[in-house]
């Protein structure tokens, strides 16, 4: 039940203005996507989440070009910075975020001490 509350209210989470989706498609096939919001903590800060990428399409570089659609996009909606958190087991993901610009960045204060061996932050400045 939690879970489809959450997929109901992702068009309200991150809806334009300040959020935006990002549909990555194959061969005419939407197979991919990305998500963002303004984050709370600081202006002109977006939290990106919900990179997925199905398995018919990878091996194409979509979530590479899903990304860099997501900078200009975010650009044009004046952010000037971007930073998401991932499971460390998601190894492929990373590589794609390092080379995508993206650097590490601690974990926040009073995040949990029982996920902080599980979970990484990054952040990459836009303009």
């Amino acid at each position: 039940m939690k879970f489809e509350a959450i997929v109901q209210r992702l068009p309200t989470l991150h809806e334009r203005p300040g959020g935006g989706i990002i549909i990555g498609s194959v061969d005419g096939q939407a197979v991919g996507c990305v998500m963002y919001r303004e984050a709370a903590k600081e202006a002109g800060l977006a939290e990106s989440n919900r990179m997925c990428v199905s398995e018919s399409g990878r091996g194409h570089g979509l979530g590479q070009k899903m990304l860099e659609h997501m900078f200009e996009q975010l650009i044009a909606d004046g952010y000037r910075k971007v930073f998401f958190f991932s499971a460390n087991w998601l190894t492929h993901a990373r590589a794609m975020y390092e080379a995508a610009g993206f650097s590490d960045i601690p974990h926040p204060p009073g995040f949990p001490d029982k996920w902080r061996n599980h979970v990484y932050f990054m952040e990459r400045t836009l303009i």
